[in-house]
């Protein structure tokens, strides 16, 4: 009797310092990053927000296998450490049905979940699938080049280099191209990750829901200025955006984006300059996209 109560007193005392040991390692996570820029638990956007749900909730549900199974690691480890003589050997353990039923019930049970959390969440936040607004969306096209970006803003008839600027509150479509090998398009804080490829088109919808600037990077190698391949996204007020698109024709300071001043533009280069061009073909993200269609195009 007495010897069940000191093994009950064990367990006890196993399962306090294992929720200790649990909500310690949780924690440092907090202490880590608390104070710290992280766009993509700090979102700004629509679909960002909705990622950053995922991220914790897969964060969370993860945690019910990963911190038991390093509790018991630590604890197996300590208890029959060769010092402790009072470890007393019990092979009934093993086979035992209930333990099995939890320790395989519960990763199957989150797997489920997740499996569910997954088939729903790929189909809501499809990039391709355009955001419902009652706002008209403004479409802007996307270049990347050695090593730089450039966004078309056809309607406008406006080309930045390195910079974007879009209002918020509004759906902003973007279609994206490759001049360049393969890359990669993330604004962490609006929405995640997609891929920029020669000869064909691919499809992002972000919608910012504050005002601000957020960081824009290359998130695919893509070469010797792969690291300077960043930009600035810069969500304004309505108004703002109107007033900004409509003042560049006033300016005599804009250069004109033609064929030769592009083919400039789209040699290689380092650590680029934001720059702001006058459209004079609205048709050239097309022409860019077609001119790895036709035989013998590649480079």
């Amino acid at each position: 009797m007495r010897r069940d109560k000191l093994r009950r007193a064990r367990r006890i005392r196993q399962v306090i310092i294992s929720s200790l040991i649990g909500l310690a390692i949780i924690g440092v996570l907090f202490a880590v990053t608390l104070g710290r820029d992280i766009p993509v638990l700090d979102t700004k956007g629509l679909i960002a927000d909705q990622q950053r749900d995922l991220i914790f909730i897969t964060f969370v549900l993860g945690m019910f296998v990963v911190i038991p199974v390093f509790v018991m690691l630590f604890a197996i480890a300590w208890k029959y450490r060769a010092g402790n003589k009072r470890a007393k050997y019990e092979p009934e353990v093993d086979g035992n049905a209930k333990l099995e039923a939890l320790w395989w019930g519960i990763p199957i049970l989150i797997i489920i979940v997740l499996a569910v959390i997954t088939a729903v969440s790929t189909h809501a936040l499809d990039p391709y699938k355009k955001l419902d607004s009652n706002v008209k969306p403004v479409k802007i096209q996307v270049v990347s080049l050695n090593w730089k970006w450039l966004f078309i803003y056809p309607d406008q008839e406006i080309a930045t280099v390195n910079y974007l600027n879009i209002p918020k509150d509004t759906p902003i479509d973007l279609e994206l191209t490759s001049d360049a090998p393969m890359n990669s398009f993330w604004v962490p804080a609006l929405a995640g990750q997609v891929y920029s490829m020669a000869g064909m088109t691919t499809q992002l919808h972000i919608m910012a829901d504050t005002p601000g600037t957020f960081n824009g990077t290359s998130a695919n190698i893509s070469g010797d200025g792969y690291a300077d391949m960043n930009f600035k996204v810069n969500a304004l007020n309505e108004t703002d955006f109107k007033t900004w698109a409509a003042g560049k024709y006033n300016s005599n300071a804009i250069p004109l984006l033609t064929e030769s001043s592009y083919a400039e533009l789209a040699k290689p280069s380092h650590k680029n300059p934001e720059k702001t061009y006058l459209l004079s073909d609205t048709n050239l993200y097309n022409k860019v996209v077609m001119k790895y269609m036709s035989p013998g195009s590649s480079k």
